[in-house]
């Protein structure tokens, strides 16, 4: 995992033994399972490392710290687990919820978890616009993540739900999103949201244009979002 390393000491953070252990399991079992599941597209094992594990981390470069100890950390639509378990890795006292629609990914998501032994992990089979309206889940975290490839305006319905007053959303994206950006916007002040930064993340090791977009929680979500399943994606608020 030296490429990873590489990069991690760009964003200020060193692994320990068992950390770098915790991303050759990772990695391993990543393409074992992908070769039925179709998690992910990259699987050599150079790109792995930068453009899944390093690509995740780079949240942090949106934070004024590293994550908490304890912080509340949701996934939504985390896929193979990206960005959430390698945070998790990286930060193993933080609390993360894995929120995945599909079963066959979410049996792989637990499979993992269990293999790199991290505690303080729930994987969560539903989709985002049914369980944001759980009182468990609805406006409880401090942190929202998403890389999914959903247009920005769905995604901000889909997420901010789930932040608590004072807590953040990151997008991770990728490309020009200028446009996508401004037609955001309306959207996010319905949510309760409050755009404060398009990062861009410059590492020499992620050369294509990648963004972090960073919306606070500065108001309540209204009861009525996010929309019945399927809406947010159909209909994107205007």
């Amino acid at each position: 995992m030296e490429r990873l390393a590489a990069g991690v000491r760009r964003l200020g953070l060193r692994l320990t033994p068992r950390q770098n252990e915790q991303f050759q399991l990772y990695y391993q079992d990543l393409v074992g399972w992908n070769r039925r599941l179709n998690l992910t597209a990259i699987t050599d094992y150079e790109e792995v490392q930068v453009k899944h594990f390093l690509d995740s981390l780079t949240v942090v470069l949106a934070l004024n710290q590293p994550l908490p100890d304890r912080m509340r950390l949701i996934d939504v639509g985390t896929g193979a687990g990206l960005p959430g378990i390698p945070l998790k890795i990286a930060f193993p006292d933080i609390s993360l919820v894995l929120l995945e629609a599909t079963r066959k990914k979410a049996d792989f998501l637990r499979y993992i978890v269990q293999k790199l032994e991290l505690e303080d992990v729930a994987v969560v089979v539903s989709r985002a616009e049914e369980i944001a309206h759980r009182p468990e889940y609805r406006q409880k975290f401090d942190l929202a993540l998403s890389r999914a490839v959903a247009n920005l305006t769905t995604l901000v319905e889909l997420t901010l739900p789930f932040c608590t007053v004072g807590g953040r959303f990151i997008a991770q994206k990728k490309g020009d999103l200028e446009a996508e950006v401004q037609e955001a916007r309306r959207a996010t002040f319905i949510m309760g949201g409050q755009m404060v930064d398009v990062k861009k993340i410059e590492l020499p090791e992620l050369a294509d244009e990648r963004w972090l977009v960073v919306i606070d929680k500065v108001g309540e979500t209204p009861p009525q979002y996010p929309r019945r399943p399927g809406v947010p994606a159909k209909r994107p608020l205007k």
